[in-house]
């Protein structure tokens, strides 16, 4: 379940979130958080645990998702555009389509289903059968 200090924080936007998250030492948990339609451009989610969470219509342009938990959140409508998918876990992301994925970087990089595979390889896939 998502830290309620964690969601508020959101809030305070990109240059308070960024700079909180150079300041603390500690894994953003936003699981399972209600983040229907918010911008969150440019904000610092890297390794950060959204799990779960509700994530439609929201923007994530630029946004450093790099590492971050996204197993099983609702991309319906969510704008990834320039957004860094490095290393990220996308297994059993909901709505999610390779329109979405291609427009992010590293996205070849993510860890995430056969049907996301947009013509790149699958990381951790055995390609040998």
């Amino acid at each position: 379940m998502a830290n309620d200090e964690h969601v508020a924080m959101l809030g305070r936007g990109a240059a308070a979130w960024n700079e909180w998250r150079a300041k603390v030492d500690e894994t953003p948990d936003l699981s399972r958080a209600g983040l229907r339609g918010l911008d969150l451009s440019g904000f610092d989610l890297s390794q950060a645990d959204l799990r779960g969470a509700d994530l439609r219509g929201t923007n994530f342009c630029g946004a450093d998702m790099s590492g971050a938990h996204l197993e099983g959140a609702n991309f319906f409508k969510a704008v990834l555009d320039g957004a860094n998918l490095a290393g990220a876990f996308l297994t059993e992301a909901q709505f999610l389509n390779c329109a979405q994925l291609v427009v992010t970087r590293n996205w070849q990089s993510a860890f995430r289903d056969d049907t996301l595979a947009c013509g790149a390889a699958v990381p951790g896939r055995n390609l040998l059968g």
